[in-house]
């Protein structure tokens, strides 16, 4: 049986850096489970020269060259080690799925903006808990944020090498993300379209829209749309069983929400209640929702409630749960629609 180590990346949030090895460990449990057949065992958490590394062994062997490349993806993942006699570590390396440069996730920084390694984690889980997990490598997924913000899932989710569709109500944040990309491709010299039009439905102007095609048109480009919108109008936007993966990281209560039809919308589960019709019919069958929230304005059973209400099934995801700051826990719910 061999034993690994996976060194854990530091974060610019020191909080996060406390957080991180118990976080990294349970991402790497549903790892596991759902794309490596339950191969690997239960992590724990030691200390190398003073920095902390996930160790764990592998039933039946050593890990091969797709397992490897699926474990670079962890969100937190520095370096991977085998360990050898003698203490001893021998490092392992296989290409991740990125696809661009790592500064298309880490060179903005605006406040409010959430931990990039939590987005990627809460990505990774929500795709595992879709019925294409064992794709990973593989499948071109089509990811939607219903509450995009300045676009770190949406980046994320280009950084894959996958399609990205964004809702966000704030035309400010819209066109600070369009700014960015823009500048980022132009500066990266990728091939790329970009154009912001008039977002109509039914005569009506309700904001606009931002589209991008990053890539040869030759080699099937990466597709980015952008919808300056309420989400609770999601199902006007988009067609239906059009996404895969559905992730959002909610309004924590405190200083940011999104805006519903009885007004500016600053808990979970407000916006939930209005918005998951709508983001319930553009999952396809067999594609998941994962979203994040603080636990202390929104109990985890009255969520689940409402995601089972709209025929989503909860995944029994566990060890997700963190501090954030004073005022803030937050914690992850991941259910597939059936």
């Amino acid at each position: 049986m061999a034993r690994y180590g996976l060194l854990v990346a530091p974060s610019a949030n020191r909080v996060y850096t406390q957080s991180a090895p118990e976080l990294m460990a349970a991402e790497l449990a549903v790892f596991s489970e759902r794309a490596l057949g339950g191969r690997i065992e239960p992590a724990e958490i030691v200390e190398f020269a003073g920095r902390p590394y996930l160790s764990f062994e592998v039933e039946d062997g050593t890990l091969g060259t797709d397992e490897l490349r699926v474990l670079a993806n962890l969100s937190s993942a520095y370096a991977l080690f085998e360990m050898v006699e003698g203490g001893l570590l021998r490092p392992l390396g296989e290409p991740s799925l990125d696809r661009w440069d790592d500064d298309l996730i880490t060179i903005q920084k605006y406040a409010g903006k959430t931990n990039e390694h939590f987005t990627k984690l809460l990505l990774n889980v929500t795709v595992l808990a879709t019925s294409w997990a064992e794709q990973l490598l593989t499948k071109r997924f089509t990811v939607l944020d219903p509450v995009a913000g300045r676009g770190t899932t949406l980046n994320q989710t280009l950084m894959y090498g996958w399609d990205a569709v964004g809702i966000e109500l704030d035309g400010k944040d819209v066109e600070a993300y369009s700014a960015f990309l823009k500048t980022w491709l132009k500066n990266k010299r990728i091939k790329h379209t970009t154009e912001m039009t008039p977002l109509r439905r039914e005569g009506k102007r309700l904001g606009r829209r931002f589209d991008a095609r990053i890539g040869d048109v030759r080699e099937h480009p990466q597709h980015l749309s952008v919808f300056e919108a309420d989400t609770i109008a999601s199902r006007a936007l988009l067609k239906g069983n059009s996404v895969d993966v559905i992730v959002a990281d909610l309004p924590y209560g405190v200083v940011h929400g999104s805006r519903s039809a009885k007004g500016l919308a600053r808990g979970p589960l407000e916006l939930l209640e209005e918005a998951l019709p709508g983001w319930s019919s553009l999952l396809r069958p067999g594609g998941a929702l994962g979203m994040s929230w603080n636990t202390h304005v929104a109990p985890r059973e009255d969520a689940l409630d409402l995601l089972e209400e709209h025929g989503l099934e909860a995944v029994d995801y566990e060890g997700f749960e963190h501090r954030v700051d004073q005022a803030i826990t937050r914690d992850i719910l991941v259910a597939r629609k059936v």
